[in-house]
């Protein structure tokens, strides 16, 4: 990472989050492909980091889970014999952890969709938050057993649970099923139904594909490497929380919760690395 100027840092950063390619990112910066992905890699951690070191002790008082489906290596369906059951090939999950008022995203964990991880993103969500809070889920089952081992009774949860058309019309195999209905159900608690929703993290679902090119359907962009999934999306929501500012908000969600002072550049960004070298 020493051959690259603060400038190439910049340009290359900036590529990447704005959901360019490796490969488009190398030809719109000329930085060599294997510097692309060492960058990501470097950056990638640095940015883990630093959300892993100051995004705690927060105060949301509504808070909306949801999980966003990709693949690394091949879909799941065409997983080769000798590499079945390895992790990072196949269906890859990342679980999302939004705050409904400051649109902050409180954590995230790229994992399988079962009751191992969905019990580690809660534990790592309890322990950044400083306040009783309501919680707001799909109706994954795996949830109700997670929640209750991380936060006990200390929580407001909720799930909606949503019932789709079980046909599909053949010509539209690539859109969303139809919602034909929807309830909400208490778990544990006292949650306001009002703010019973999943609304705004099925929007940050949709911020993550345009955002992440690895996320795009339907192309040969998906990511070969777990690890490269892994750092691509700490990156775009190190990104999101304190660099992008949110429309209607008007502030970045990291200013909205009180986590910084000032809306970053790509550059104070970038220079995550170097803080990151210099420990």
């Amino acid at each position: 990472m020493n051959r690259l100027s603060r400038q190439q840092r910049v340009r290359v950063a900036s590529a990447l989050v704005e959901g360019n390619s490796i490969r488009a990112t190398v030809r719109m910066t000329g930085v060599a492909k294997n510097t692309v992905v060492k960058l990501l890699r470097d950056l990638g951690a640095a940015c883990q980091a630093y959300h892993d070191e100051h995004v705690r002790g927060l105060t949301c008082e509504h808070i909306q889970t949801d999980e966003i489906w990709s693949f690394c290596y091949c879909k799941q369906a065409n997983v080769p014999a000798q590499l079945q059951g390895q992790e990072g090939v196949g269906d890859v999950w990342t679980w999302t952890a939004i705050d409904a008022d400051t649109k902050l995203v409180a954590t995230w964990i790229v994992g399988l969709r079962d009751a191992d991880t969905a019990r580690d993103f809660m534990f790592d969500l309890a322990d950044r938050l400083a306040d009783r809070t309501q919680l707001s889920t799909d109706g994954l089952s795996t949830y109700v057993d997670a929640v209750q081992k991380a936060f006990g009774d200390e929580i407001d949860f909720a799930q909606i649970v949503k019932q789709y058309a079980a046909k599909r019309d053949p010509g539209h195999r690539y859109s969303p099923p139809v919602c034909t209905g929807c309830h909400k159900r208490a778990i544990s608690g006292d949650p306001d139904p009002e703010h019973v929703s999943t609304s705004y993290v099925e929007r940050q679902n949709l911020t993550m594909r345009m955002s992440m090119r690895r996320f795009t359907r339907l192309t040969n962009a998906f990511s070969k490497k777990l690890e490269n999934l892994e750092h691509a999306v700490a990156l775009h929501f190190m990104y999101y929380n304190f660099c992008r500012k949110h429309q209607t908000l008007r502030q970045t969600p990291a200013q909205a919760a009180a986590l910084a002072d000032h809306q970053w550049g790509i550059d104070e960004l970038a220079g995550l690395l170097k803080t990151a070298e210099s420990n």
